[in-house]
């Protein structure tokens, strides 16, 4: 898969993307880089570390976050976006579900979108992507975690995100799903998806898996948001297990040494990854 002019090689490897949040109130990192500096420096910091895509956000999805204008999104997003791609070489995701949102990140330079309601929430936004011809996550999400046959039912209502995407034109080699740990689901839910994730490769795309620090690792561990490390890498480890193509994290350096040592363990039998088949 080709995502800001590299290729990836989502059959044999786990990516490690990180996470730029640009706002006052997401649950793990409100504040800490909304000033243009601060944010350039982590993202610094994170390509030392060893990220290779990078999640820039620009509205709150935690729990009970504010909803925002897309005028004010695209306030705090584009001058990041612009700035990081003068300075670093590193494919750019956007996370919005707008579509104004989305075309202003790309003119401004975004490589791909990232759209938590799965092209769902703004009609125009398939469109918008298709046009653009570039890379797009599409995340699973509802509004309610009303369900009765959970995983089926997960996996009926990503097919109809792809059906959304092909209908507008967005090719089958530009989409990415992801499982969307802590959106529509009860803290059961989200256990019994990171633990059958291998499922939804049945749908024929990549996937990425976005746990990091998220509330079903502070429930369980009964821990805050920011000592939530360890728990995330018991998810990380399990996405590298269950054929996930890439990781959104927080905390770079140790995702890449988690991914670095379950990647070396699978691949010594024959060197290919043999994806989705553990646990």
């Amino acid at each position: 898969m080709n995502i800001g002019g590299r290729e990836f090689d989502i059959k044999n490897h786990t990516y490690i993307m990180g996470i730029l949040n640009v706002t006052p109130d997401s649950f793990s990192d409100g504040g800490k880089y909304s000033r243009l500096d601060d944010a350039l420096f982590h993202v610094e910091e994170m390509i030392d570390q060893g990220m290779e895509l990078l999640d820039i956000g620009g509205e709150s999805t935690r729990p009970g976050y504010t909803l925002i204008s897309a005028e004010e999104e695209i306030e705090r997003v584009v001058p990041v976006i612009e700035a990081v791609k003068q300075r670093f070489d590193v494919p750019l995701s956007l996370d919005t579900y707008k579509a104004e949102v989305a075309k202003a990140g790309l003119r401004a330079g975004a490589d791909m979108i990232n759209d938590i309601w799965g092209l769902k929430s703004d009609p125009d936004m398939a469109g918008v992507i298709a046009k653009a011809g570039v890379p797009c996550v599409l995340m699973h999400n509802r509004k309610e975690a009303d369900y009765h046959h959970f995983m089926e039912e997960v996996i009926q209502d990503l097919e109809d995100t792809i059906r959304i995407a092909k209908n507008s034109g967005i090719a089958d080699d530009k989409i990415i799903l992801d499982p969307g740990i802590g959106f529509g689901k009860t803290y059961e839910h989200n256990l019994k998806m990171i633990q059958s994730m291998d499922r939804l490769l049945v749908l024929g795309y990549p996937m990425l898996l976005g746990a990091s620090r998220k509330s079903v690792i502070g429930l369980t561990l009964d821990l805050p948001a920011a000592e939530r490390m360890e728990g995330t890498l018991v998810t990380t480890i399990f996405a590298v297990l269950k054929g996930c193509s890439f990781v959104r994290v927080h905390d770079i350096r140790e995702n890449v040494r988690a991914v670095k040592m379950a990647e070396a363990i699978l691949l010594v039998e024959d060197g290919s990854l043999p994806r989705g088949k553990f646990c």
